[in-house]
């Protein structure tokens, strides 16, 4: 089965393709059917993932999956929130957003640094689809007062696992996906779509 993931993130496509492999989905980026982007302006995670997702369908006429995550820091009232890809501006890279958090998070002490990584994932079978699959994951962490580890990306090197013992940058990929966020949204969505 062939789904078109409404994304241009990189990073995000490959984490969601690899869990998808196993099962014989074929995930293809929406890159490959030149999809415009689309301005993300809904208020939640949920309004977000339904806009990509029926842009996907519309311009492609396959069915999508559509993510919209970020993360949600406790000192900060829940900011970056929807903002998180774009929190240090519209074109700001992980290094800008992760020094802006860093920066506004100064001073304040570890015990108070507890964040959580969101994700609402959907599923569409066609644009016009009335009854579209959504499901949500969440991964507590607390931030980290500097950047540690290369691997993953976003805010992964600052957002630090407490059962791991590290930064969910310094994770193996397989553990990255059975811990994280967007892992247990697509699990929950996948045993939606599996047939009974």
């Amino acid at each position: 089965m062939r789904i078109v993931f409404a994304s241009n993130n990189a990073g995000k496509s490959q984490e969601v393709a690899e869990m998808l492999r196993p099962l014989g989905l074929e995930l293809l980026p929406q890159s490959a059917f030149y999809v415009p982007d689309i301005d993300e302006t809904g208020l939640t995670f949920v309004e977000n993932a339904l806009i990509k997702a029926r842009n996907a369908c519309r311009h492609t006429s396959l069915p999508a999956i559509a993510d919209d995550s970020g993360l949600e820091v406790d000192a900060l009232d829940g900011e970056p929130g929807i903002f998180s890809s774009r929190y240090a501006g519209e074109h700001a890279s992980d290094a800008d957003n992760n020094s802006l958090l860093l920066a506004e998070l100064a001073g304040i002490p570890d015990a108070q640094r507890s964040a959580r990584f969101q994700c609402v994932m959907v599923y569409l079978r066609h644009a016009s689809d009335p009854t579209p699959v959504i499901c949500q994951g969440t991964w507590e962490g607390r931030i980290l007062a500097a950047a540690d580890g290369d691997g993953g990306f976003g805010y992964d090197p600052v957002f630090y696992v407490e059962a791991e013992g590290c930064t969910a940058a310094r994770l193996p990929p397989q553990t990255k996906n059975r811990l994280s966020h967007r892992g247990q949204a697509l699990r929950a969505l996948l045993k939606r779509l599996r047939p009974a």
